[in-house]
């Protein structure tokens, strides 16, 4: 057995670990520029809250509020934009898994020239960034445990991760209390998300006996909590599971990487700006029921761990919790068209390649547009 293991994350956990975000962040500076959408943030009045305690602190703060879901680079240009007329030396993300991705991305290009992309595609390189504060509200991505920015460019449809040490979170603090405003729905798709993170994870082909630990780990919490929460049986115990499980999801596939329901999932929210939960439960039973043989083993695991037997419930199991979740979708409900499939074979090839490798079977692009054609 040979791996190597570096995750350079630095947590708080815990239910009011956002009181002490002012004392934390001036640590890394003065003044801030705080990512977030439009939205949720000042409903909850988590965003006053935050800039006051910042103040309190004597970190001045500025809003940059533009990030929408499944973030652009014209997004991450403004955030660079503003970043740099306030004079910021920090950024704060604060909110779900696109703003946390943009925050990365806009710190990264706060010190960098020249387009995102070519970062993204490795035609070029820098380990530089600004310092970077994560506080998620929504428990799914993961984003706060890893160095992944993941980008949309909408000249191409090209959906992909920046990725880099240089963007993991210099902090991250993560309050359970901050995700029980979710709505069902959103939480229904984000739960999701953490469970293919964790699942993916532990089939990697490249996986290793940490991100074993994190993801079976995950799955199991998640299975735990989400259904409780979704029904409104769960409590804080189940919103601490849920929170944690995610976080231990981002950073199995900071180790591992994900595998095919991720990468076929990024061309369909690249081409048609779906919500990656809702893509990724029209997609990850028909990948589960072509390779559930090819791994046996690791999909029984998957499956006891969700209540199942042994690998050939695994899809069933799935299955039978989405439709608990009210996510048992197709992706042609979500605007995905017949005629998106050659497309969306051909981008998935080239934006997830890697992830498409480390997956348990290795998928013709034939079989790959026939698995989009089963997921309509």
């Amino acid at each position: 057995m040979q791996f190597s293991f570096n995750l350079p994350v630095n947590l708080l956990f815990g239910a009011g670990a956002v009181n002490q975000i002012g004392s934390r962040v001036k640590a890394y500076g003065t003044r801030a520029l705080i990512v977030t959408g439009r939205g949720s943030t000042k409903k909850s009045g988590l965003l006053d809250k935050t800039i006051g305690l910042l103040k309190e602190a004597g970190v001045e703060a500025w809003v940059y509020d533009k990030v929408e879901p499944n973030p652009t680079v014209p997004q991450v240009s403004e955030g660079v934009k503003v970043l740099k007329e306030f004079g910021a030396d920090m950024v704060i993300g604060l909110g779900g898994g696109s703003i946390m991705d943009a925050a990365k991305c806009i710190a990264f290009m706060a010190k960098n020239d020249g387009d995102l992309m070519d970062y993204v595609y490795a035609r070029r390189s820098s380990g530089e960034a600004f310092p970077i504060i994560l506080v998620p509200t929504t428990c799914g991505t993961g984003s706060e445990g890893n160095g992944f920015g993941v980008v949309t460019d909408p000249a191409t449809g090209d959906k992909k991760s920046l990725r880099g040490n240089m963007i993991v979170a210099g902090l991250s603090i993560i309050d359970p209390e901050l995700m029980i405003t979710m709505p069902k729905e959103v939480l229904a798709s984000v739960g999701f998300d953490a469970l293919c993170h964790c699942m993916e994870a532990y089939l990697s082909a490249i996986a290793t006996p940490v991100s074993d630990l994190y993801a079976l780990e995950g799955i199991s919490l998640i299975h735990e909590s989400l259904l409780p929460l979704y029904q409104g049986k769960g409590g804080a115990a189940e919103w601490e599971k849920l929170s944690w499980a995610s976080t231990l999801g981002g950073m199995a596939i900071g180790l591992a990487g994900v595998t095919a329901p991720h990468g076929l999932e990024h061309p369909v929210s690249g081409l048609r700006n779906l919500t990656h939960g809702k893509g990724l439960a029209s997609l990850t039973p028909p990948i589960v029921d072509r390779s559930a043989a090819a791994a046996p083993v690791k999909y029984a695991g998957i499956a006891r761990r969700l209540g199942g037997g042994d690998e050939k419930d695994c899809a069933a199991v799935l299955r039978k919790l989405l439709a608990d979740l009210d996510l048992a979708i197709g992706l042609e409900s979500q605007g995905v068209k017949k005629e998106d499939l050659d497309w969306m074979t051909e981008n998935a090839l080239k934006v997830s390649a890697a992830g498409i490798a480390n997956h348990p079977v290795k998928f013709s692009p034939e079989e790959i547009k026939e698995i989009y054609r089963a997921a309509l």
